[in-house]
């Protein structure tokens, strides 16, 4: 990742955390269109302190700060999380390992995956089929009766009566000196009676009653085995989904992982040389704590008017952004998989305020990086990968459902109303396939007078005062000098 959290928030709020943002608005219109790379972070405030001991571990500096972060009420979310290590290092070779066996379950489970999508493709594309069929018998019953029996007719001719080969009513029909009538007269009569009334030779006449009767019997048939197969397929849609979704659950965990192992290409760094025992880590914390309007002006801090008369637009937050780059020696512990890490750590403290609209901006620049984007493979992978069939596979779940209920409403039990069996139950809309699905983009509104001029200036104080406090009270626990 080329761009950094403080260059995302600059181009969240160019005109405040950027280094001629002004130009940079003009040049590219929106903050959109703005490049990360080509921002030059201003935070409101930094402070930067340096840590080296090769003898004690870089756990305890992270987790003092993330604590004291706590202790002073902000609510601290981890933004990166990144990594690097020399080739040949063991932490290489060991981390390799691992990643590896994450692949490999991960892409056994994804060929699961692709095998039960195209078998649920398959089964959306026969049940449309079947449906199709279905109207026709359904049709029967209705006063579309005289067209749906003309169609299955067809069907029957095209699909069973062909395989009697040079036999079939086409053939005969079309091949044969004496039977031109047959097709016509096949596709009039409905039964034997009908037979009897038109005017055909005798010869016609005996092969149309038996064929008759034949596509009578198949007409019965046809429509209780197709129904059948179409409430089993129906069936097997639903087992087919319900086991894409387990897959999808089994894959993640390991997609992810596999995604996390993942070291980042770091091209020239001068700290990573090939043979020394070296890893490069990199994080970064953000801290918020929102401002409450309504005690800032009882403390005095905030105009006194502000207790009552202020209509709440948006939310403030005094930000701290902290970020970790440790150079470190991994020593592997004894009779242990695990490696301690000693060495030298750089750590910055830099001050912002952000309200809630940046805030969601922020988040959304993020998920579209290279930051954020295991989860969005992984979603990739599983869900959107029947994000199109979503529709079908819906009706006929919700289809099979209706169906179900309709069966557990029998009436021929006289005894069902004593025990509530008549009482309508409420159904819960089936939950469908998780997909992820683009929101709306957050638009920034505009600030009012008062959050402008006073909320804003005093929430950036408490920032400034809390990195400070953060720098300052490390400094002081461990007795170190400090580099600003």
């Amino acid at each position: 990742m080329a761009e950094t959290i403080a260059q995302l928030i600059g181009k969240v709020n160019p005109k405040l955390y950027a280094d001629e943002g002004a130009r940079l608005l003009k040049k590219y219109s929106s903050i959109e269109g703005i490049p990360s790379e080509e921002v030059k972070e201003n935070p409101l405030s930094e402070h930067s302190l340096v840590y080296d001991s090769s003898s004690e571990t870089l756990e305890p500096v992270y987790f003092f700060i993330l604590d004291l972060m706590n202790d002073f009420g902000l609510e601290t979310e981890k933004l990166i999380d990144n990594f690097t290590s020399s080739p040949g290092s063991g932490h290489f070779a060991e981390l390799g390992q691992r990643a590896t066996i994450m692949q490999q379950q991960g892409t056994k489970i994804l060929a699961d995956i692709n095998n039960v999508i195209k078998s649920v493709l398959n089964l959306i594309y026969d049940l449309k089929d079947f449906r199709i069929r279905l109207y026709q018998y359904d049709d029967l019953k209705t006063d579309k009766k005289e067209s749906a029996l003309l169609s299955l007719k067809q069907i029957w001719l095209d699909k069973v009566d062909i395989n009697k080969g040079n036999s079939s009513i086409k053939a005969m029909a079309l091949g044969q000196a004496g039977f031109q009538t047959l097709i016509d007269a096949f596709l009039f009569v409905k039964n034997d009676k009908d037979v009897e009334k038109i005017d055909l030779n005798d010869r016609v006449k005996r092969i149309l009653r038996g064929r008759v009767l034949e596509f009578n019997h198949w007409l019965g048939e046809s429509e209780k085995e197709l129904r059948k197969r179409y409430e089993i397929e129906r069936t097997y849609l639903k087992t087919q989904v319900n086991s894409l979704k387990l897959y999808s659950r089994w894959a993640k965990p390991y997609l992810k992982a596999a995604k996390e192992l993942e070291m980042k290409e770091r091209g020239r760094e001068p700290a990573l040389v090939k043979t020394f025992n070296t890893i490069i880590l990199e994080l970064t914390l953000l801290g918020k704590k929102k401002i409450d309007v309504k005690e800032e002006a009882i403390s005095g801090n905030l105009p006194k008017e502000f207790e009552k008369t202020y209509l709440k637009n948006k939310e403030y937050y005094s930000c701290v952004l902290v970020n970790f780059k440790f150079r470190g020696i991994p020593q592997k512990i004894s009779q242990q998989s695990h490696f301690a890490f000693g060495g030298r750590a750089e750590i910055s403290f830099k001050a912002y305020v952000l309200n809630e609209d940046e805030l969601k901006k922020l988040n959304e620049i993020l998920e579209d990086s290279d930051i954020n984007d295991a989860l969005r493979l992984i979603e990739g992978a599983t869900g959107e990968s029947l994000e199109q069939l979503q529709e079908e596979i819906d009706f006929f779940l919700k289809e099979a459902n209706e169906d179900e209920q309709k069966m557990q409403k029998d009436t021929s039990n006289p005894f069902r109303a004593l025990i509530g069996g008549y009482k309508e139950k409420p159904t819960k809309e089936k939950p469908k396939i998780s997909v992820s699905m683009p929101s709306e983009r957050t638009i920034i509104r505009s600030e009012s007078f008062a959050e402008k001029n006073h909320i804003r200036p005093l929430a950036g104080e408490v920032a400034k005062d809390l990195a400070f406090k953060f720098f300052d009270i490390y400094k002081k626990a461990h007795g170190m000098p400090s580099y600003t």
